[in-house]
């Protein structure tokens, strides 16, 4: 069986992380000891022995609800924010706009936070980027944008505020604005795998944490939004163009 829990998952909390799944796993009854920590996550959210994986909200309703099962959402207290859902800080050098024609870093094409919010956002305020640069994490993107790669990006909140706390985020950047929030990043398991007993060790484990683990993880909670809900928000157009940038 198969666990991933990999999206906040910096170095200085991957023992934080480790005791969430070690609590997971103990109220469950079973498990992987380990989880994995991959690059390319499609194996994984695609494997049929996956018993637990976090995934985007994008690639879920776009390519993998028909696939798996939806097990429920965890919720960050993220300001602004309905429980369970999350939105993108809109990033600029300081003292700079966003702007029509500016670079823009994304961390994925199929990411929700750094690209399908931003998209959103920059659209309704008239806003076109100019070129895209797709630079594989949002700790990337940040950097592009403090090293003058870029011009511009979305970056989950969640992703922000925990490079800011874990003195992981370059000089000379800020926040512009915030998205609309918009549903979070689901848990998934196997299309076969009964969620519930997987939802209630999720719940109990994250009561059970201790408050200095649950607090490095901001976790206050999981929703079961359902899989309709995020079927009913719209998928963005890809990016035309979103070369790779070399990540320095």
């Amino acid at each position: 069986m198969i666990a991933y829990l990999g999206f906040y998952d910096m170095a200085p909390v991957r023992d934080a992380n480790d005791a969430y799944w070690s609590e997971i796993r103990r109220h469950l009854g079973h498990g992987p000891d380990r989880m994995v920590r991959p690059d390319d996550l499609w194996p994984v959210w695609r494997a049929p022995d996956l018993l637990l994986a976090q995934t985007c909200s994008l690639p879920y309703r776009q390519h993998l609800a028909n696939d798996v099962t939806y097990v429920g959402t965890p919720d960050f207290g993220l300001p602004g924010c309905p429980p369970g859902h999350y939105r993108s800080a809109m990033v600029v050098r300081t003292g700079e706009a966003l702007r029509s024609g500016a670079r823009m870093a994304i961390n994925d094409r199929h990411s929700q936070s750094g690209w399908g919010n931003p998209i959103a956002y920059l659209t309704a305020h008239g806003i076109t980027p100019g070129e895209v640069i797709e630079t594989g994490a949002h700790a990337h993107s940040v950097v592009a944008l403090a090293e003058g790669r870029a011009d511009m990006a979305g970056i989950d909140l969640l992703s922000w505020t925990m490079f800011e706390e874990l003195g992981l985020l370059p000089e000379g950047l800020e926040i512009v604005d915030l998205t609309p929030p918009s549903l979070g990043t689901p848990y998934i398991t196997s299309r076969d795998r009964d969620p519930d007993p997987i939802a209630a060790a999720i719940e109990a484990a994250i009561t059970s944490l201790p408050d200095d683990v649950r607090g490095r993880l901001h976790l206050k909670g999981f929703v079961r939004h359902g899989v309709d809900a995020y079927l009913a928000e719209p998928i963005p157009a890809p990016p035309n163009d979103a070369p790779t940038a070399p990540v320095a």
